[in-house]
Order: structure tokens, then C-alpha cells, then sequence
């Protein structure tokens, strides 16, 4: 029996015995303990004191030695619950009552269907009428074919139960659009969705202080970081949640690495850990120019974390030129080519296509230089703030390149350390700034034309 399947059966055993899930720092000892954790290792990872942790830790095994009808320590729970016979529906999707019981030392729990009686009997949302808040989530107007993409993300959210979804892509490929329009495609499976952006780079506590207010209150919210997590948490075991959090880029430091967090914004790291590793029924649902270190080091040995990678529209970019009345067709795939079929890169061209060209592409594309309209620029503008000096040095040797190079031959030309070097590069394809691709075993790095333009124009004049 793996890690999941034993907290599923540890769950139920203590939901029969309490009324209540387990809660993130309950799982994460259970989870410790199985992977041989000492308890001021335990405290360490989930940010508590070692004597809270023993504290919790001590009630946790009277409740499970209850419940299992024999004596379970910190020393013997994994032995004592890979006896049990564990009956699960795999398609739960709200609290079930759960009847235990004891045979020969053996313990069979078997879902039934039957609402937990913590579970509201008469709940003001069902599957079809869920609870919608988009607060400031912006009005789209277009939607151009993600078929694929959607098809994903709906297998991922709904059929395995993914709790963390990473949403990644450079400035203007569609991130927002594309979570908007899904929730269209499965909003009758959750009782609520929520929408928020940290545009404004709201702390921790005013981010989950304002979901919080969303749910029928039982109490005050209370201040304290850990116990809002773990009152959200509950809230996401009791309901079938969909939560985007838009522009995840916004917690991160300029001038430094990717994935680093702004002082005072480290506690959404934390966060986005126990969203991935505690046991619920809900999604979170992130979108970022680049991918929290978190989620990098959770996805590798967690089921319930995804990542996807947001890239060119492709052809579907046609009805763009098509609804701006563009002429010469024939030249459209090459114009969607140059501008990485990203969709605001191709809005914003086909508006100066429009303006000074008199709608024709071909005369747009016989032009010397490509051209990079003003707003363009102030979206990568933005996004080249954001890096160090070696990352900008990289840059700027790439944008002189023809052809796609390998590190050992930027390292000949570049006065920086074989380390400095490795780690900046691996910033870069973090922020999806360089493109990486590899050919007979070795990685060769390139800029894509628009980035090329950009840093020609901007850092090499």
C-alpha cells in the first residue's frame, strides 16, 4: 500500500471516530512518520514548534488506536495499517460516512453512500448551480481554438483529481483567456469557483482572508497564517473547489533567479505545498510567466501536481487576421510564425498592419527589420526587469548567435563560472525566455525572433 492509499484509509478512520478530516498538520505527520521522519523534522518542514508537532501527534494516535481497535504509536503505524482491507470509491467527491470494523485484528472500511454529518444536507449549491466568484477576472470577448489544451486540463481536474495545476507561458499567450474559458467547459463540477489575481501582490493572509470570506462562515477568520490554511483546506475537503490564482509571477523578486519569492511573500510557498501533498477533492489552479520551485520539486514524486506549458496558438491564429480584415492569406502562416503565434503579440501587429500597411501582411513582411509595436516591446520590457545581470549577459550573446549554441561553447565566450553560467541558463528556460532543444545527447540554447528583436534593440544599440 502506497503513501496516498494509506492516508485515504488514516482519513476515514479518523472521520468515523471525529466528524473531521484530517488536517495539513495531522497528514503531514502521518506522511513523515511513513517516510521515516523525526518529529523536529516534521516541525521543520510544516513551519511548527517540535512540541506542537509531539502534542498533535500524541492525540493523532489515541484517535487512529481507537478507531483500529489496537494500539498505534509513532513506531508502528505503518505495520499496523498495511493490515487494513481498504474499500474505496474511487469517485468520491464529498465527505462519506465510513462504517469500521474489527475482524481478526484486521480492519475493512467501506465507503458508503451516505452524506457525512458535517457535510451540509442542504447545501445552497449543487453540481449544476455552483458558487461563482470571478471578482476582477477580465471579459473575454474571443476565444481561438485550445481544443487540445482544454481537453488536458479537463482530463487532469476531473478525471485525476489533480489538486495543483501550474498554467505556465510568456506574457500574452493566452493564460487567462484559457482558465476563463474552462471554467465554462466544467463548472457543473464544483460547488464553487474562484478567480482572484495577484496583479497587486497581495500578502498571504489578505489572499486567504479574502477566500475565506466566500464560504458560510462558522467563526471569525482568524489572523494566524497556519490556522487560515487550515480552515481553507477543511473548506476544499467539504466542497469541490476550483480556485485560479492569476499572475503568480507578481511573488516573485526582480534582479534575482527565477522562483525566488519576495520578502514578506515566502508563506505561499508553504501554501502551494500543502495544496499539493494534503488530501482533498479541490484544484488550485495557477498561472505564471514561471514555475514556482515548489511545484518544479513537487511534480516529481506527487500524481496530484501538473504542469502545462502554454504555447503558440498555430494556425488557429488565422481567425485573429481574419476578424482584423487582413489581406494575402497565402503570407498569414509566415506572419503567425514570426510572432510565435502568441495572440496578443499577433493583436497588437495586426493592428500596425492595419493602420500603416493597409492591411496587407506581404508588404508588412517585405519591411528590413522586424517590427515590434510600442506595446509589444513594454510587455517584454517588463519581463526583462526581472533578470540578473548574468541572465541579460546570456541573453545578449544568444541574440548574436545564427544558430542554436551549446553551453561549452557560451562558456569559452562569457567571463562567467561554469556554475554561474548553468544557473542562469536554467533561470531563463524557467522564465521560457530561451528555448532549449536537444540533438544527439547535447542541449542547444536559442532566442525565438521576437526575443532576438527585442534584445537587438534594446541592449546592443
Amino acid at each position: 500500500m502506497d503513501i496516498p492509499d494509506i492516508l485515504k484509509v488514516a482519513d476515514e478512520v479518523v472521520f468515523v471516530k471525529t466528524g473531521e478530516h484530517l488536517d495539513y498538520l495531522q497528514e503531514a505527520i502521518l506522511r513523515g512518520t511513513l517516510q521515516g521522519q523525526k518529529y523536529w523534522k516534521i516541525a521543520e518542514e510544516t513551519h511548527a514548534s517540535e512540541g506542537h508537532v509531539r502534542d498533535i501527534g500524541s492525540k493523532l494516535w489515541k484517535i487512529l488506536s481507537e478507531g483500529l481497535g489496537e494500539e498505534i504509536t509513532k513506531a508502528n503505524f505503518r505495520a499496523k495499517i498495511d493490515k487494513a482491507t481498504v474499500y474505496q470509491n474511487n469517485n468520491i467527491s464529498s465527505p462519506l460516512i465510513c462504517q469500521t470494523i474489527t475482524v481478526n485484528n484486521n480492519v475493512n472500511i467501506c465507503p458508503e453512500t451516505v452524506r457525512s454529518p458535517t457535510s451540509p444536507s442542504n447545501s445552497p449549491q449543487t453540481p449544476n448551480q455552483p458558487h461563482i466568484d470571478l471578482g476582477d477576472a477580465p471579459e473575454i470577448f474571443r476565444f481561438y481554438d485550445r481544443t487540445s489544451q482544454l481537453t488536458t486540463l479537463e482530463n487532469w481536474i476531473i478525471c485525476d483529481r489533480t489538486r495543483l495545476i501550474a498554467l505556465l507561458g510568456i506574457s500574452g499567450i493566452g493564460k487567462t483567456t484559457l482558465s476563463l474559458r474552462l471554467i465554462e467547459q466544467i463548472k457543473t463540477h464544483f460547488d464553487y469557483i474562484i478567480y482572484r489575481s495577484l496583479r497587486f501582490s497581495p500578502t498571504l493572509n489578505a489572499t486567504l482572508t479574502n477566500l475565506l470570506q466566500i464560504f458560510p462562515q462558522q467563526a471569525d477568520i482568524p489572523q494566524n497564517i497556519e490556522t487560515q490554511i487550515s480552515q481553507l483546506l477543511n473548506y476544499l475537503r467539504q466542497y469541490r473547489c476550483l480556485i485560479i490564482i492569476d499572475d503568480v509571477q507578481m511573488l516573485f523578486c526582480s534582479g534575482q533567479l527565477a522562483g525566488q519569492y519576495k520578502t514578506g511573500y515566502e508563506d505561499y510557498q508553504l501554501f502551494f505545498k500543502l495544496i499539493a501533498e494534503v488530501n482533498h477533492n479541490s484544484c488550485l489552479f495557477i498561472n505564471s510567466w514561471e514555475k514556482p520551485r515548489e511545484i518544479a520539486k513537487s511534480e516529481v514524486n506527487n500524481n496530484y501536481v501538473r504542469t502545462l506549458v502554454l504555447g503558440s496558438l498555430g494556425l488557429a491564429a488565422k481567425e485573429i487576421l481574419k476578424d482584423r480584415k487582413l489581406s494575402d492569406e497565402d503570407t498569414w502562416e509566415t506572419l503567425i510564425t514570426t510572432y510565435q503565434g502568441n495572440p496578443l503579440w499577433l493583436e497588437l501587429t495586426a493592428s500596425t498592419i492595419q493602420d500603416l500597411f493597409g492591411g496587407s501582411v506581404s508588404d508588412f513582411l517585405q519591411c528590413d527589420a522586424l517590427i515590434l509595436e510600442e506595446s509589444l516591446q513594454g510587455q517584454l520590457y517588463q519581463q526583462f526587469q526581472r533578470l540578473t545581470q548574468q541572465e541579460l549577459a546570456v541573453m545578449i550573446h544568444l541574440a548574436k548567435e545564427s544558430q542554436p549554441v551549446a553551453l561549452p561553447d557560451i562558456l569559452k565566450i562569457l567571463q562567467l563560472s561554469v556554475s554561474n553560467l548553468v544557473n542562469a541558463m536554467r533561470s531563463l528556460v524557467i522564465r521560457l525566455l530561451v528555448e532549449a532543444k536537444e540533438e544527439d545527447k547535447t542541449t542547444f540554447f536559442s532566442l525565438n525572433t521576437v526575443i532576438k528583436e527585442y534584445v537587438k534593440n534594446s541592449y546592443m544599440r
